[in-house]
């Protein structure tokens, strides 16, 4: 029999709960092993080895140290964030002469991403059903008074012309350009291609934020209600019912995407005249799933069990 899913976040059970506590680096250490195991693959799938990983983990630590873990008005010494990281002295101090690590240039991809936002939040390009309507590349090929992809862009951008835009969604394959003229959008948000650079922009920062509210949850003293952080499981499924249920996760991430950036263009617009410090927000969902392994107590019952039929054989 199935096990039913059970909700579970980086918090525990109880979201309100007070702060973690002290410092567990035992369960922190088995936590790590296990999300080590897809980073592996990432690595042995790309071609890089251990080396490469020591030299960014190391640069890492001495960051992470130097920015989050600074003393008030003095910042942190070498021999400071050295005695936090485990890092030799040596490597804190060529560390932290160094460059910030390259960051993968992508500088199109968050103008798209927002183009492909607007489009299936604003209600004047949506159908009566929401969903997003073929827009016409240029308010000449539309009907008077419709809305049209070229000032879709402009709403977004005006440093950046909106054929520009049109053939990077459609080299990313976000969208099509029919011969009649009109933009079709192929899919309810922004999925570039698999295999290219902005998937890997993607992965950096969807995961990054991902694990960064799960130790936000986890540090020993963090004050304040945890955030959102969570994920329902199921087991012993079959194939066929697996997929059923990534095509169900599908279908309510884009009716939350949608109602989620609605909500959130408003709140931009309603941010821009407020001073004070400003924030930057990601909510993201995600489905995987994973043949899982053989249970280990029954293979071996069942090997005792064969082995004593054998014995007891006339």
């Amino acid at each position: 029999m199935s096990n039913p899913p059970f909700p579970r976040d980086s918090a525990g059970e109880v979201a309100t709960q007070a702060a973690v506590g002290l410092p567990e680096p035992a369960l922190a250490a088995e936590a790590i092993a296990r999300v080590l195991q897809p980073l592996a693959r990432l690595m042995i799938d790309h071609g890089l080895q251990l080396p490469s990983l020591v030299d960014l983990l190391k640069k890492a630590l001495v960051d992470e140290a130097a920015r989050a873990y600074g003393l008030a008005d003095k910042g942190s010494s070498d021999t400071r964030i050295s005695l936090l990281t485990g890092v030799h002295r040596k490597d804190v101090r060529n560390l932290r002469d160094a460059p910030a690590a390259q960051t993968i240039s992508t500088p199109m991809v968050p103008l798209a991403a927002s183009v492909v936002a607007r489009w299936i939040s604003e209600p004047r390009y949506l159908n009566a059903d929401q969903s997003a309507r073929p827009l016409a590349r240029t308010p000449r090929k539309g009907l008077p008074g419709e809305a049209d992809f070229t000032t879709l862009v402009g709403e977004v951008s005006r440093d950046v012309g909106a054929r520009a835009v049109l053939d990077e969604l459609v080299r990313l394959g976000s969208v099509e350009l029919r011969e009649d003229g009109f933009v079709v959008l192929k899919t309810i948000g922004f999925v570039p291609n698999e295999g290219r650079t902005e998937s890997f922009h993607f992965l950096a920062a969807n995961v990054a934020e991902h694990l960064a509210a799960a130790v936000h949850n986890l540090a020993p003293d963090r004050v304040g209600p945890p955030k959102l952080e969570q994920s329902a499981f199921s087991q012993d499924l079959s194939a066929a019912q697996a997929e059923q249920l990534q095509q169900l996760a599908r279908r309510l991430w884009a009716k939350s995407l949608q109602q989620f950036l609605q909500t959130a263009t408003v709140a931009e617009q309603r941010s821009v005249a407020q001073e004070g410090p400003k924030y930057r927000v990601r909510f993201g969902v995600y489905f995987n799933d994973t043949q899982q392994d053989a249970p280990v107590v029954d293979a071996q019952a069942n090997a005792a069990s064969r082995k004593k039929k054998r014995k007891l054989k006339p």
